[in-house]
Parts: C-alpha cells; sequence; structure tokens
C-alpha cells in the first residue's frame, strides 16, 4: 500500500472524528465534568476506563488497514475514539485535536522486576505472571536510584511533523507535555519484595518498609523537579484521566497565576494508591503508605486517592493527609452506605463498578450490575459520584455485553438530571 493510501485511511477516520468533536455536547459533557470535580454536580457520570479491546471488533470497526507502523499507531487511536462514541460513549469527551507525546526519556528507577509470564493465550489476554523478589534486605535498597529525565526536542518535533503529514488538514495535531502523575510504590514493592513477607514486614522489620517508602518517595519527586524543570508539563490536564478516575475538568486548575507558557505541577491533578493494603489497618496504611504518598501528592493543585483498595472505612484518614484530596476509590468491595457517610459530600465518590458481572458463563450477569448500581446511587443521593469500569479482562468475546452495561448506567444516572 502507497503512502497516499496511509494518508487517505487516517485522514478519513480523523475527518470523522473532527466532526463529532464538534458537536455542541462536547461542550456539555466538559461542563458536567468540570461541575462534578468542583463538588457541584449536575448528575453523576460515567466513563469505561480499561476495555479489553482483542474482544471488542465487530464488522471490522478495529481492523487496522494502513501498513506503516506510524501512520497504524495514528489509525488505532482515531478508530478506538470512533468505537467508543458509537458504541459505549457514556459521558465520552471527544477532543477536537490529535494529541502527540513529548519524546520524555528517563533512566528509569534502577529496579527492575524479575518475572516470569504466562501468557493466557495465542491471542493475548490477561495473563500469570510469577516475581521474583530482588529486594530483600537494606543493601538492596542500594539499588533503587533517582530517575534522570531528558527531552529528546529533535525526536519530539519529529513526532510533530510526521503526524501532521498524515492528518492533512483533518484535525489539527497538538503538542502536550505530561498530564498524568500516578504514584503507585505498593504497587513497585509488590513486585520487587515478595508480597506476603513485606506486609508481615510491617511489623517484623517495619523500619526496613520506612527506609524503602523513603528512598522511593524521594526518588520520584525528584523526577517531579525534573519535570517542572524540562518544562515539559501539559498546559493543564483537563481532557487527561486523572488517577483512576474521569476527566480532570475543574474550575479550580489550573491556579489563578497560571502562565500557559509554563505549567507547574500545582496547576495539575496527582494520584496514588496502595492497593495491597486493603487489609491493612488505617493506622498501618497511615504509617507506611499515606505520610510518603502525602508528600508526593502534596505537590499538586487537586488530588485523586485510591484505586482497587477498599477505603470506605479510612476516608478520613486520607482527608486528613492529603489537604488538596478531590476524588476517593470506591472499589466494588466497600460498603457504599458507609463510605458516602463518611465521604459526605466532601470529594468525589468514584465508584468501581465490579467488572465480574460482563464475565459470567451464558448471559452476562445484568441483573447483579444493575443491583450494584441502583445501591450506590441511593446511598449517594445526589452527592458528587462518578461510575468508572475498568480492568474488564474480559466480556467473553461478546462485546455488546459492555455495550449493554454502558447504557444501563447511563440510563439510571440520567434520571438525575
Amino acid at each position: 500500500m502507497s503512502e497516499q493510501a496511509d494518508k487517505d485511511i487516517v485522514r478519513g477516520l480523523a475527518d470523522q472524528v473532527a466532526e463529532i468533536a464538534a458537536l455542541s455536547q462536547q461542550a456539555e459533557t466538559i461542563d458536567r465534568w468540570t461541575r462534578l470535580n468542583d463538588l457541584k454536580p449536575l448528575r453523576p457520570l460515567v466513563y469505561v476506563y480499561q476495555i479489553p479491546w482483542r474482544e471488542m471488533d465487530v464488522d471490522d470497526e478495529l481492523a487496522l488497514q494502513a501498513t506503516e507502523d506510524f501512520a497504524r499507531g495514528i489509525e488505532w487511536g482515531l478508530r478506538e475514539r470512533l468505537y467508543r462514541w458509537k458504541h459505549m460513549p457514556c459521558d465520552m469527551v471527544v477532543t477536537p485535536f490529535y494529541a502527540v507525546g513529548m519524546a520524555i526519556q528517563s533512566t528509569g528507577i534502577g529496579v527492575r522486576a524479575d518475572v516470569e509470564t504466562i501468557a493466557h493465550d495465542e491471542n493475548g489476554g490477561v495473563n500469570a505472571q510469577h516475581f521474583t523478589p530482588v529486594i530483600e534486605n537494606e543493601d538492596d535498597l542500594e539499588k533503587i536510584k533517582t530517575p534522570v529525565l531528558t527531552l529528546d526536542k529533535a525526536e519530539t518535533e519529529a513526532r510533530c511533523e510526521r503526524t501532521r503529514e498524515l492528518l492533512g488538514d483533518s484535525l489539527p495535531v497538538k503538542l502536550c507535555g505530561q498530564a498524568v502523575h500516578n504514584y503507585a510504590p505498593w504497587d513497585r514493592l509488590a513486585e520487587w519484595c515478595n508480597p506476603q513477607q513485606v506486609l508481615m514486614d510491617l511489623i517484623m522489620r517495619p523500619e526496613f518498609i520506612h527506609k524503602a517508602m523513603d528512598r522511593l518517595t524521594s526518588a520520584y519527586m525528584a523526577e517531579l523537579d525534573q519535570l517542572e524543570e524540562l518544562d515539559v508539563l501539559a498546559p493543564y490536564g483537563g481532557p487527561a484521566i486523572v488517577g483512576q478516575g474521569g476527566y480532570g475538568y475543574s474550575s479550580d486548575l489550573p491556579l489563578a497565576d497560571h502562565d500557559p507558557a509554563h505549567t507547574r505541577l500545582c496547576d495539575q491533578w496527582g494520584g496514588a494508591m496502595a492497593q495491597i493494603f486493603s487489609e491493612v489497618s488505617p493506622d498501618m496504611h497511615e504509617e507506611f503508605a499515606l505520610q510518603y504518598e502525602s508528600r508526593y501528592l502534596k505537590r499538586f493543585g487537586l488530588s485523586y486517592y485510591g484505586c482497587c483498595e477498599p477505603l470506605d472505612r479510612k476516608v478520613d484518614i486520607c482527608a486528613k493527609h492529603i489537604p488538596n484530596l478531590r476524588k476517593i476509590s470506591m472499589s466494588p468491595w466497600v460498603d457504599p452506605k458507609r463510605g458516602a457517610e463518611a465521604i459526605n459530600g466532601r470529594f468525589v465518590f468514584s465508584f468501581k463498578p465490579n467488572p465480574a458481572f460482563l464475565a459470567t458463563d451464558g448471559q452476562w450477569d445484568k441483573a447483579s450490575a444493575e443491583k450494584e448500581i441502583q445501591a450506590v446511587l441511593e446511598a449517594t443521593d445526589g452527592a458528587p459520584v462518578e461510575f468508572i469500569l475498568k480492568d474488564v479482562s474480559t466480556v467473553r468475546f461478546e462485546p455488546h455485553r459492555l455495550w449493554e452495561w454502558s447504557a444501563m448506567v447511563t440510563e439510571f444516572v440520567s434520571q438525575y438530571e
């Protein structure tokens, strides 16, 4: 296939995206997200965050046709947007540009996980992984290094120029710096250490854990310093997905003294989580997670906290340590009523519906999914809430399950507007 043929394919898709982006409802949806994140919601909002794309193709909607790798990458991004909009738009925002990321390079944190992967099947899917510990004592903590960041200006410009050549006048190209910052130190420690042992070390070797967390936090905070020094931060990440939640639109960001030419961390969102702490007490969560994560999160204007760990019993300690907290994750394992009462309208109740309902044998478990959503709506009763579906590992190659879930939740929340 010729280069012109690749351009024709990409531009045809880009024309469709541009047409959707020009619809007036895009501004209306942005306003809804802004009101939600300002804690003045019009209604609950819905977004599908993680999708098993290998199972989702229908009538070759996702089949790539371009031949050159760079063109195929752009084609995929456009096809994904169009597919979402057609089948599960929920409260999706389609922006009127194609974002090109800066070529930011990092020397890394110095530690690589020793992992053995067992493939799910020949088509991909969620793989099984076995980790061999690479950090077992205090001497091993010396392996953790401060990342050194550099900006490859030539590569950045080359990406932009190549993208402009492919898209032509179909869709503007916008250079975007880093807009998403998620700190998950306990995810790293779970990969580098024996997970069971590292939890036992909270009692058996607390000083070792404190040294590990301090070293990790210092390294990642130094990385934040470099992002500001390199001036590679996106001018407010409104269109970006923040933390493990929805869009980051808010009238509170960027700050009033923001210089559009030089974005600071305080003009952006930060995020953190401690998923392995699902069964750890609030006191230990404060001591071994929050006191370090808060050092990182205080650099930002607003923060999102949590992921899969149940936080309905830990809302107050999160609020205590994260003064700029705006969204808090409520996983499928929380008591919605207890979580809503603890939040009391102070933060966005970022609910993660149970994706297991989409993976059942035979028909998907729509009744249980409906019951779950209704329980959260009743518990939150008009408070700021978002439904963020993530960790969907399979829909049994029946894409309509996810389409039906999206339509069902969208119908439920529309009754609150």
